[in-house]
């Protein structure tokens, strides 16, 4: 039975839950539950601390598991993305008092608070920075304030709440996070486990294509299906069949659902008709 860690709670949680319900697993109903089992998939899930997963999955107890790739590299775990999930993505910036530092070389001999002291020594370490990092577990806006640092490291979304504790965003990001699904570093893969991991990762990419993309079906004369077909060309290329009334051809193709709209517009133009799109709940590729 395959091994799943699980975000318990927090930001990684809800849509981490979310995915695997649109992926055909079993979810728990209750946030205090700390594991279930899904027999139908022989799949087990842990619900753990964000923090504790990439720990959990470097020992080899857990087969994979869910978690932000800003905490598998402050963890230092021996564990590696296999599949990023595109949700809950942050950037990790450096801020200080305005006109105190504008760029990397200005962290030099200062000392600087954060969240994520192995994420920010990490970044130091590789740009040949001396600076000492104080280990803070939140409202680290804070810590200039009150003298603890001179500078601060920490996620920065809008840079609101920055701008409102008197900071000033500076210097390159640090990194881009989002949801990834990790793997230990190096992992046997075994006989047993594999198919149903290789299962896992299968249908993940398979609810995040469904989300990105939508089925868009139309009408058109066949002179104009090949600036049709231009427009929708499909993931490998576009149905096409004809239809009762002689000269008119019915298309299917799947397209970005960014840009739906806009291609919906250039069919009309080109005398496309009966334009329609429709979700996708799930799909193999």
């Amino acid at each position: 039975m395959l091994r799943i860690a699980v975000p318990n709670k927090g930001s990684l949680s809800g849509p981490a839950a979310d995915m695997l319900h649109e992926a055909g697993y079993q979810q728990r109903r209750e946030s205090k539950e700390l594991r279930i089992v899904d027999p139908v998939n022989e799949v087990e899930f842990f619900y753990l601390r964000p923090r504790d997963i990439a720990i959990y999955v470097s020992s080899g107890k857990l087969d994979i598991g869910i978690t932000g790739r800003d905490l598998l590299i402050d963890s230092g775990a021996h564990a590696e993305t296999i599949l990023p999930l595109g949700f809950a993505r942050s950037t990790f910036r450096f801020a200080a008092k305005p006109g105190t530092a504008t760029g990397l070389a200005d962290l030099a001999g200062k000392t600087i608070a954060t969240s994520y002291e192995g994420i920010v020594a990490k970044y130091l370490a590789e740009h040949g920075i001396d600076a000492a990092v104080v280990h803070l577990d939140g409202a680290v806006e804070t810590a200039i304030e009150l003298g603890v640092a001179e500078v601060i490291a920490d996620v920065v979304e809008t840079g609101t709440s920055m701008r409102n504790a008197g900071l000033e965003v500076f210097g390159d990001p640090i990194m881009k996070s989002e949801a990834v699904v990790i793997r230990r570093t190096g992992a046997d893969t075994d006989e047993a486990a594999e198919p149903k991991v290789q299962q896992f990762l299968r249908r993940l990419q398979g609810v995040l294509v469904a989300r990105t993309y939508v089925m868009m079906d139309y009408d058109c004369r066949v002179e104009q299906l090949e600036k049709a077909v231009a427009l929708t060309p499909g993931l490998e290329s576009p149905t096409v069949s004809p239809l009762h009334n002689e000269g008119w051809v019915a298309v299917r193709a799947m397209v970005p659902a960014k840009e739906a709209q806009r291609i919906m517009d250039d069919l009309y133009d080109i005398g496309a008709r009966a334009i329609l799109t429709t979700a996708i709940h799930a799909c193999r590729l």
